[in-house]
This record gives structure tokens, C-alpha cells and sequence, in this order.
């Protein structure tokens, strides 16, 4: 299994695809780990090399204890990238995904070819997440299982779905505590909102329409005031889209990508 070392922490990652393809790299929220995407792969990998990656904290990455950064979440993907050998790619990222995606354009614009910015924000509420933390910290995973699951995905796709709602609420509350608390502390504590111009790349936002995580408003309406030229599209799902709508989020995620080679 590929590991990259990071800071002396191991991250954990899968390629795939064509060397010659465009790469693309895919960023799960919080809470998830790389396998946030599987639904949208067969889509993805037919037009890409695919690079995913269990962010710190998360899935088969290590979870060093303490606060993380955006910053230290951004230097993970990058030595990854450079492990993968991937001087170059868009970047696809979900909630925490997409704001570290967001750090990345900002330190090493070089890098980024297109940024696909999905259910993310550039600001939240630093008490909310603070309280997360201290529960998360106190009392374990299963004492928020229950609300992240509100968040992720609507009843409606949960009713209709158990088994792959069940599977996603079991990694959830067995995931490591000091993991979550370690990037619920870099969202808690990011800059992001600051910093949007610095954006150069191309961007699309992509909302749910029934997202109650990060909304349009509030959320995804100031990622478009701020970064100049950014495209928005609203999907019919909640906050985890590749889950709720893999095929719909592929295909806008093709198009805008594939812009971007169409343009040299």
C-alpha cells in the first residue's frame, strides 16, 4: 500500500489511470476517508488519472495528536502529488477537501491547474467547531455520529439507501477521535476568507441544493464574489455529493475539467 511521509506522518494513497491522462486529485470531507468517491469513479478514471487520498486524520493516514492546519493538510497533498509524480493537476475536494484545496491554489498556484471547490466554504463558525471539538474529544465519534449524518446526507437518501448509510455511519463513529479533532481544529481555525483573491486558477463551485452544512447562502455565494471568474453549479443532492450524486458530480466535473485541456 502507497504511504507518503509527511511532517514524520504517514499519509495514505491510491493512483490510477493512464500516466499520459490529465490528473486530478479527489479530497473527502471530514468524517470520510478516499472511499467518499467510489461511486463517481467508474465516471472519473475513463478521462483521468485519479489520485486519492485519506487526508491526515482520516481513514489509513496516520493521526497525529494535537491541532492540524490547513496549511500542514496542504503540504500532505503536495507530497503526495510528488510522490505520485504529479508536478500538476486539478484539484476536487469536498467540504474539508475543497478547503484545502482553496490552501493549496493560494501557496503553490503553479500547481493548480482548475480547482473544483464541492459542499465547502472559505468560513465557518470557529464556536460550533470549537464545541465539536471538546465533544468529539471528550466524549468519542459515536457522541456526534448522529449529526454528521443529518448533515451528510438528506432522510430521504438515507431511507432509501440503509446499507450504504449504515456503512458510512459506521466508519464515521469508529474513525480515530484525534484525527476528527485534529482537522476540526484546521477548519475551526482557517484564514481562508481573507485570502479568496489570491486564487488564480480557474474555479467552479459546486452546491446541493439541499446542503445544510455549507448553503449557497452564506457559503457558496461568497467563494464566487471573491474568486474572480468562478462558475457555480448546483447539484439536487446534500453535503456529500460523490455519495448522493456521484454520476450528476462526474459529469460537471469532466466538463469543466476538460475545458480547462481544450484551452491548452
Amino acid at each position: 500500500m502507497p504511504f507518503s511521509v509527511s511532517a514524520g506522518t504517514r499519509i495514505y494513497w491510491k493512483l490510477e489511470g493512464e500516466e499520459s491522462a490529465r490528473g486530478l486529485v479527489l479530497l473527502n470531507s471530514i468524517g470520510t476517508d478516499m472511499d467518499l468517491w467510489d461511486a463517481a469513479l467508474p465516471a472519473l478514471r475513463k478521462s483521468f488519472r485519479l489520485l486519492r487520498i485519506d487526508t491526515r486524520g482520516h481513514g489509513a493516514s496516520d493521526a497525529p495528536a494535537g491541532d492540524y492546519t490547513l496549511a500542514e493538510l496542504a503540504g500532505d497533498v503536495f507530497g503526495v502529488m510528488d510522490h505520485a509524480g504529479l508536478a500538476e493537476a486539478a484539484i476536487a475536494g469536498v467540504s474539508l477537501g475543497g478547503m484545502i484545496a482553496m490552501e493549496m491554489a493560494m501557496t503553490q498556484p503553479g500547481r493548480i491547474s482548475r480547482l473544483a471547490l464541492i459542499c465547502t466554504s472559505a468560513t465557518m463558525d470557529p464556536g460550533a467547531w470549537n464545541d465539536r471539538i471538546t465533544k468529539v474529544r471528550s466524549e468519542g465519534m459515536t457522541s456526534i455520529a448522529e449529526m454528521a449524518m443529518g448533515r451528510f446526507l438528506t432522510p430521504d437518501f438515507i431511507a432509501a439507501n440503509p446499507a450504504q448509510a449504515a456503512t458510512l455511519r459506521r466508519q464515521l463513529s469508529t474513525m480515530s477521535a484525534v484525527g476528527y479533532a485534529g482537522c476540526a481544529a484546521a477548519i475551526r481555525d482557517m484564514t481562508l476568507a481573507q485570502r479568496l483573491a489570491e486564487i488564480i486558477c480557474p474555479a467552479l463551485v459546486v452546491t446541493g441544493a439541499k446542503d445544510v452544512s455549507t448553503p449557497f447562502e452564506g457559503h457558496g455565494e461568497h467563494l464566487l464574489l471573491a474568486i474572480s471568474g468562478a462558475r457555480h453549479v448546483v447539484m439536487p443532492g446534500a453535503h456529500l455529493a460523490p455519495i448522493d450524486v456521484p454520476e450528476e458530480l462526474a459529469a460537471v466535473l469532466l466538463s469543466f475539467i476538460s475545458a480547462g485541456a481544450a484551452q491548452g
